[in-house]
């Protein structure tokens, strides 16, 4: 089991490209990942890993072991997943991704529940506006909102979430109310904008009589923190294209107000994405049963 053990531990060195965070993740000390990682290169007879004081870096035998190791990983999961599955007992760890205000709101409150109805396993949520690379960060399921780029990945639709455009009172009256994306170009309005680092160029998509229409829109506060928006927007410094479930108190208290009524946004799908061979894992399969639910019902009541 120790060498297994010391397996597991170096494909999450690996992956996430740091000791200590794979000891954070694995829930170990530093002194113990180094030790596991001692041991297998000293079974091995090889370095995995270039190390220096600033940076940790797979060898080319490092690189060549990864691969084989993840697939008896997985094949051991796979078996485990099986038998667990006879015995209606899941267990181990489920890492789970979601953007901020998706997960914050919506998948975290869920989770708990989740957990004392199955408490032999264990759920490593991250919470990121970024995009995620599902494999290379070995996510078993993460769910978001869009349109997925992945294509050899599943996807299981959760819901269609309606969006607003909506700005802070105070930045309406010293701006004015734009009824339309034509209002937004034409009045040279702040948009708070979510972009990733390498995004070149920026659009919202609205519903318009003549069908849908990208609007170049433009503004000097960008992030890729969808929260930090919606606090910018509180603040009264532009307008921010939402989810309605994640500004809806807002809304409600008057502290934001819908903008842009003739064209509205699109909604955007909520859907969870994961590997084909996480879909065949019991554990993975029932969190995604129970989130799914969770979040339909909870979408009911922000926009019934």
């Amino acid at each position: 089991m120790s060498y297994l053990e010391n397996i597991r531990t170096f494909l999450r060195v690996y992956e996430l490209g740091s000791m200590s965070a794979a000891g954070r993740d694995l829930r170990i000390s530093p002194a113990v990942t180094s030790a596991r990682m001692s041991q297998l290169e000293d079974h091995l007879g090889v370095r995995l890993f270039q190390r220096t004081t600033r940076k940790l870096s797979p060898t080319e035998q490092g690189r060549a072991f990864y691969s084989g190791a993840r697939e008896v990983i997985a094949a051991l999961e796979a078996a485990e997943a099986q038998v667990a599955e006879i015995t209606e007992n899941p267990r181990g760890a489920l890492h789970v991704a979601a953007p901020l205000g998706l997960g914050r709101r919506l998948v975290a409150p869920l989770v708990p529940a989740f957990l004392k109805r199955y408490p032999d396993v264990s759920v490593r949520l991250r919470l990121s506006d970024r995009k995620l690379d599902l494999a290379e960060e070995a996510i078993d399921l993460a769910f978001f909102l869009g349109v997925p780029e992945d294509s050899t990945l599943k996807i299981r639709k959760i819901a269609d979430c309606p969006r607003v455009l909506c700005a802070a009172p105070a930045y309406l009256d010293a701006r004015g109310h734009p009824r339309s994306g034509d209002d937004l170009l034409a009045g040279g309005h702040e948009c708070l904008i979510l972009r990733f680092p390498g995004a070149t160029e920026f659009q919202w998509r609205l519903s318009t009589p003549d069908g849908v229409r990208r609007f170049a829109v433009s503004g000097r506060l960008e992030s890729d923190d969808g929260d930090v928006l919606t606090g910018w927007a509180l603040d009264g410094q532009g307008i921010v294209l939402k989810p309605v479930f994640e500004v809806a108190p807002h809304l409600a208290s008057g502290a934001l107000v819908a903008v842009c009524d003739a064209t509205p946004p699109e909604p955007v799908q909520l859907a969870c994405l994961f590997p084909h061979t996480r879909g065949q894992d019991p554990k993975a399969r029932l969190f995604m049963d129970f989130v799914t639910e969770g979040l339909a019902s909870a979408l009911r009541g922000v926009t019934s």
